[in-house]
């Protein structure tokens, strides 16, 4: 049963997005990203917003900081890099794949256990040694078998059954359905199927958002603390070496962040600022500057958001041009501290 006290959940439309960035070639708006934007203060309220951050989407990834919470919730005895691995959109470098032998190891169970897809790894380098090396595509190397190997984990340590596991209405997902409208604060409107195969639960950009920030103002020793615990001192188990999502967690102090497909991306702070993003054409170019705008909103310091501007758009191997959030994403006052 639904508890009371949860919103309604958000009405599924097609999303009123607004432009959110502009990719600029020699001075011209080349082309235009639409999408959606919403920062919330320490207090949980909405500072600013743009586009549609009430309509349902998928938050596609960058959701699974929220049913990491939900594992540990249900017993899931994980810490440290194993718990950022279990959030993890990972690379497929060889710390993620023995990661994950690891978890499956403590449950007992072999890599012939997961039922997310087989695939290539996701960082393009490691992908081509992989490639070169004459390596089929893998349970292991998708990039999202350190959760599955944590729901496999959840589930032995449950006593519930493992291969319907990707079943929404399995008691595992069940579990997690519970945990995203808790932490969300409203109903799930729509439930699919992810990339990997797992569930996948549609909410608000604006409850997205909220969800993250519960995470990192949560009390110590609490899922959410240990969590986002986990995932800032370890962020390269939760992505990989040099991600975007991984730097920006490094760079700005106390920092959770996490990516999405589609162009989606959250963050929170320890106060509780938060922010979510999605893009409308899912392009990744446009989330990283976004974010990075929609943070310094928040009261991030912009200096330590300059690395996040997004790569330059080039013309014949030279800089010509740039993406370019739009006015409206601009800070309004003198920097906060990070």
């Amino acid at each position: 049963m639904y508890s009371s006290s949860l919103a309604d959940a958000p009405p599924i439309r097609e999303p009123r997005h607004t432009p959110v960035a502009h990719l600029i070639r020699g001075g011209v708006v080349e082309g235009v990203h639409y999408g959606s934007v919403v920062v919330l203060g320490p207090d949980g309220e909405v500072r600013h917003r743009i586009g549609d951050i009430e309509a349902a989407f998928y938050p596609r990834s960058a959701l699974k900081p929220v049913q990491a919470v939900a594992m540990v919730r249900a017993g899931l005895p994980l810490d440290g890099e194993l718990l950022s691995l279990t959030a993890a959109s990972h690379s497929g470098e060889e710390r993620h794949l023995a990661g994950t032998r690891r978890i499956l190891e403590a449950a007992g169970l072999t890599e012939d256990h997961l039922r997310n897809v087989p695939d290539l790894p996701f960082d393009p380098v490691v992908r081509d040694t992989w490639v070169r090396e004459g390596r089929p595509p893998s349970r292991l190397a998708q990039n999202c078998s350190g959760k599955h190997a944590a729901m496999l984990y959840t589930c032995v340590l449950n006593g519930w059954s493992l291969d319907d596991y990707l079943d929404p209405g399995h008691p595992l997902q069940q579990a997690v359905a519970e945990i995203v409208e808790d932490l969300t604060g409203q109903r799930i409107a729509q439930v699919t199927v992810d990339g990997c195969g797992a569930p996948l639960f549609s909410l608000s950009l604006h409850g997205l958002a909220r969800a993250t920030a519960r995470l990192t103002t949560a009390a110590p020793g609490t899922p959410e603390a240990r969590v986002a615990d986990a995932m800032r001192a370890h962020a390269e188990m939760a992505s990989g070496s040099g991600r975007d999502v991984a730097v920006m967690m490094r760079a700005v102090p106390g920092l959770l962040t996490k990516d999405g497909f589609e162009g989606v991306q959250a963050a929170a702070l320890p106060d509780g600022r938060a922010v979510a993003v999605k893009i409308a054409d899912g392009a990744g170019r446009a989330r990283v500057p976004v974010a990075a705008a929609a943070l310094a909103r928040a009261g991030v310091d912009p200096s330590v958001l300059t690395e996040f501007a997004g790569e330059p758009l080039l013309g014949g191997g030279v800089p010509v041009g740039e993406v370019r959030p739009v006015r409206a994403l601009a800070p309004l006052t003198e920097p906060a501290c990070a």
